[in-house]
């Protein structure tokens, strides 16, 4: 009998759980059992065809099992070994989980011997509570962000987007940027978490200026890659008259740039950054059309250390970003959740605003064993 697994398909006909060949991974490889897997924003915009990602299975937030490895993979990553799997390869592009490889939303995993050898595969030493661990590629982000941030000793902080990432953003910031003596959260949408720990909440448009603090200010942008720029140009006018950094943490289309930045290639900045490499990251001094100062940077996937000390911060104070995991299902739930978001433009599901939805994942049925 074929060995499969379970795993959340999108193809042609649609998104649906399916069986998948399961094979013993070769040299070098490893077989993951993911336990639990979050869905993201970019996943989301994949599910609606806003990217176009070739894999067929999504999902690159998480932590998994190591259910075998192949020979010649270090005895750290033994069978039975908790790990997360850092997403995003430095330097081959061919490695990107859940983008151009297949992802976490499966009963198993393949990793191949590039990311491997890269150390993309983490042992956990702390290991979140099952359904934070949605959350622990996020937080790293955020973790790589502020520090990032930190360098400029920003007093106010500006986070545009109440996804995960901002509400991450800043619920962290009391602990990994307490320079900043104000944080601002600007968002569009509502939802009925507690109100978050920050000096305001705005809505796009409103009068940034007046709530900054004297001194730089700090702009975070997680938003959605068609709000990206016009974002970074609200945080430039509130912070007329101030030293300004940013952090494009949200993606970008495709030759974005802003007249208020004049020759600004701010698809390159943000790609000069990748996988957490290099720490700090690369930024660009910029001026503005009335002459003010703006420290731009952006970046795509995070370092293993983030990872590292992201998990541990799940682990020291789980009750801080708990509420942020608004739904948790299973495989097919997950199929059920994915095609609504597929076919709708909102984040509502079940009744209530979608932050973070974690998966948990069962192992397979008895009859579907790996090969030893």
């Amino acid at each position: 009998m074929t060995r499969t697994h379970r795993a959340v398909v999108r193809d042609g006909t649609g998104i649906a759980v399916r069986h998948r060949p399961t094979r013993p991974p070769g040299p070098g490889e490893l077989l993951l059992g993911p336990e639990v897997a979050g869905l993201c924003g970019t996943d989301v915009q994949m599910l609606r065809g806003m990217r176009d990602d070739p894999a067929e299975v999504i999902g690159h937030e998480g932590i998994a099992t190591v259910v075998a490895a192949g020979p010649g993979v270090a005895p750290e990553l033994a069978a039975g070994t908790k790990v997360v799997v850092n997403p995003t390869h430095p330097t081959d592009p061919a490695f990107l989980l859940g983008h151009n490889v297949g992802g976490l939303l499966q009963e198993r995993t393949w990793i191949p011997a590039s990311a491997v050898d890269a150390g993309l595969v983490l042992p956990l030493t702390a290991v979140p509570e099952p359904d934070l661990a949605a959350l622990l590629e996020p937080l790293a982000v955020v973790r790589y962000a502020l520090s990032a941030l930190r360098r400029f000793r920003p007093r106010t902080l500006v986070v545009f987007g109440a996804g995960t990432v901002g509400r991450l953003a800043v619920r962290a910031a009391r602990r990994w940027l307490a320079e900043a003596e104000r944080i601002v959260l600007v968002r569009r949408t509502t939802d009925d978490l507690p109100p978050e720990p920050v000096h305001a909440v705005l809505e796009p448009g409103a009068d940034l200026a007046a709530e900054a603090a004297p001194g730089p200010v700090a702009a975070l942008i997680a938003t959605p890659r068609d709000a990206t720029v016009g974002c970074l140009e609200a945080a430039i006018a509130a912070a007329a008259g101030h030293e300004l950094a940013v952090d494009l943490v949200g993606g970008l289309p495709p030759a974005a740039g802003t007249p208020v930045l004049p020759g600004a290639d701010l698809v390159a900045l943000r790609a000069a950054n990748r996988a957490g490499t290099p720490d700090p990251p690369e930024h660009a001094a910029l001026s503005t059309t009335t002459g003010d100062r703006v420290h731009l940077f952006g970046h795509r996937g995070v370092g293993n250390d983030h990872l590292r000390i992201a998990a541990d911060e799940l682990v020291r104070a789980p009750e801080r970003y708990r509420d942020l995991v608004t739904h948790g299902t299973d495989l097919d739930g997950a199929a059920r959740i994915m095609r609504e978001l597929a076919t709708g433009r909102g984040r509502d599901i079940d009744g209530r605003r979608l932050v973070k939805l974690a998966v948990r994942i069962s192992a397979p049925q008895p009859r579907h064993h790996e090969e030893n």
